[in-house]
């Protein structure tokens, strides 16, 4: 069987400016019926959700699923926590690694793959305003150099 193409639904850019990415994970998000209909409408922020392992589980923190536009009195909220479904040979390696050296989780992306939603998780460390500052003149610098050869080519 082809491999479906993953559709995007969020995606979380601030994490890219804020973190320096170690390892990423693909998850499973455990969700009710209203959510699922809400993601399809496109009413998703991952801005400043986050991941936290708890009782030897990982839960997505903060992400904020907008109500389902034809929903009625069974209804979801916004906020709540929800279950990530990762292996325990992850989760073992997640909880090591954010325990013993001080990184945390952070969510990248949320998109349909083959008809389920999935979150692409990432193991992190975060980026001191120095090292933001020089993200930035990078990207500065690359915008230029494609003006420059863009306007060469005219």
């Amino acid at each position: 069987m082809k491999d479906a193409p993953e559709r995007l639904i969020a995606d979380n850019r601030k994490a890219a400016h804020d973190y320096h990415f170690l390892e990423t994970f693909e998850a499973g998000v455990a969700l009710v019926g209203t959510e699922v209909k809400a993601i399809r409408e496109g009413r998703v922020n991952l801005r400043d959700s986050y991941c936290r392992l708890e009782a030897a589980e990982a839960y997505l923190l903060g992400a904020h699923i907008g109500q389902y536009s034809h929903g009625g009195y069974a209804s979801h909220d916004p906020t709540r926590r929800r279950k990530l479904l990762l292996k325990r040979e992850e989760l073992n390696k997640l909880l090591g690694r954010t325990t013993e050296r001080g990184l945390t989780i952070v969510p990248l992306r949320m998109y349909f793959k083959h008809g389920r939603v999935k979150v692409a998780i990432a193991l992190a460390k975060g980026k001191n305003t120095i090292d933001k500052r020089e993200t930035i003149k990078r990207r500065e610098a690359e915008r230029e150099t494609r003006a420059a050869i863009k306007s060469r080519r005219v």
